[in-house]
């Protein structure tokens, strides 16, 4: 490797790390000010060392779909046929609001788009909390 590509990827790689020190440091500020949901209370401190898994430690590693919507429409199938290189989709979305991010189709969290270094990330600007879940699956 030379040192052209070793720098760049060092860049890189301190922009990134600038980028998650940020995010920590919000968690923080955050985690201070929300209480754990009362679901945390009923598993003991060492449920997870057991021998076998028990509580939350069970789905760690269950992997979900994350997906960050920019925006949706509705277009008839003519003009879907119509679509070709270069074509523009014009979507509900404005530019400058949050995007939503859905886990399994289920909305908790809206961000904004960040780039470093040419790569999309998203900046979470706002968390639904379980107790708002549950109220939009009651309507």
């Amino acid at each position: 490797m030379n040192d052209t590509t070793e720098k760049e990827e060092q860049v890189s790689d301190d922009d990134w790390a600038a980028a998650m020190g940020e995010q920590a440091i919000a968690e923080e500020k955050s985690a201070a000010a929300v209480e754990p949901a009362a679901i945390f209370n009923q598993f003991p401190e060492d449920a997870g060392k057991a021998a076998a898994p028990q509580g939350f430690d069970m789905i760690m590693d269950i992997p979900v779909s994350l997906t960050v919507e920019l925006g949706r429409t509705r277009i008839s199938i003519r003009n879907l046929l119509q679509l070709a290189h270069g074509s523009v989709v014009e979507l509900e979305g404005m530019a400058g609001e949050p995007m939503d991010v859905l886990v399994n189709g289920t909305l908790i969290a809206q961000g904004e788009v960040v780039v470093v270094n040419e790569k999309f990330g998203i900046r979470l600007t706002d968390v639904i909390t379980p107790q708002e879940r549950v109220r939009k699956l009651n309507r």
